[in-house]
């Protein structure tokens, strides 16, 4: 009877601790046909949002604290490979703790820049957004990072990431932004500061979004200090963007936008406009389920009068 007694004592509280812990798999699988301008029509991955699948889990440690862990491979659906050639997770791959305090993570998360990057991009941030192929690259995942979150307090909250490691690049990341009803406001700083080279490439962003109810307009200004690929003596980017969803039933969302970015060299004999890039966007995307979503659109792009154009429809499908 003792035993027996004992052995339901010892199963009961293994559902107890079962309850309160979580262990899901989710993932994106995204498709597109397209055809970029003098070039043949394509089959990619990650139109609408890049393709991934992760393993992401909780366990209610008590008194509000939680222990967590993501485990985030991105995938290029065309071809089944990673995204990433040999990274076991491209994405995301870290530990951490939350509570009334926010949220930690250690190990290769998303900058505090990256959070926010997309929140103003016209064309659902996707491939067709205005700004893709016009906008200067920035390091979006970094390794050996610890990062530490707010929590939100009557709409706002911030975040700050820096990575510990002896990597060729230290890489600092911070942002500040506010959500409350129609109003969407956010501003963030990242440095990337080579160790080696001794280059130190710093943007800064501010976004915002307002919803009027029957559409909600969307505006970014960014800088960049040293942009990869500067060509010139201190080179500096200026880039802005504008855009406007439209969502014409519950299930139908259309998407416009234009973006701009100038390149110029701050000091020396050359100093002058290097790029000067401008973009332009339509999409659409319609709500076939809660997970499923197909998309389509065009995206066109004039760099130093050099013209290119995009146009692509997809599938999004989300576990």
């Amino acid at each position: 009877m003792k035993k027996s007694l004992i052995a339901i004592a010892v199963l009961a509280a293994a559902g107890a601790a079962s309850a309160q812990s979580s262990l899901n798999l989710y993932g994106v699988a995204d498709v597109w046909i397209g055809k970029a301008k003098g070039a043949d029509a394509q089959l990619g991955s990650g139109g609408l949002a890049g393709s991934r699948v992760g393993f992401k889990g909780t366990e209610d440690l008590g008194g509000g604290l939680k222990a967590h862990f993501t485990l985030e491979q991105g995938v290029d659906l065309d071809t089944g490979s990673a995204a990433a050639a040999g990274l076991a997770f491209s994405r995301q791959a870290h530990v951490g703790f939350s509570g009334g305090f926010g949220s930690v993570k250690l190990g290769r998360s998303f900058t505090a820049l990256d959070d926010i990057n997309g929140a103003a991009n016209s064309g659902f941030d996707s491939a067709l957004s205005a700004t893709n192929n016009v906008w200067v690259a920035y390091t979006a995942s970094v390794n050996d990072q610890i990062y530490y979150a707010t929590p939100e307090m009557g709409g706002l909250s911030g975040a700050v990431g820096f990575n510990l490691s002896g990597d060729a690049t230290d890489i600092t990341s911070m942002h500040v932004k506010y959500s409350n009803g129609p109003i969407y406001v956010g501003a963030a700083l990242q440095s990337d500061k080579s160790t080696t080279a001794g280059t130190n490439i710093q943007h800064m962003l501010l976004n915002g979004t307002y919803d009027l109810g029957m559409a909600t307009i969307k505006a970014a200004y960014r800088t960049v200090k040293n942009p990869v690929g500067g060509a010139f003596t201190n080179p500096k980017a200026t880039e802005y963007t504008f855009g406007l969803d439209y969502p014409v039933n519950s299930n139908l969302t259309l998407s416009v936008g234009y973006a701009n970015s100038k390149i110029k060299a701050t000091s020396g004999v050359l100093s002058g406009t290097t790029r000067d890039s401008v973009g332009y966007d339509f999409a659409a995307g319609y709500s076939l389920s809660k997970r499923t979503t197909v998309y389509g659109g065009f995206n066109s792009t004039k760099t130093n009068g050099v013209k290119d154009s995009f146009v692509a429809a997809g599938v999004n499908h989300a576990f």
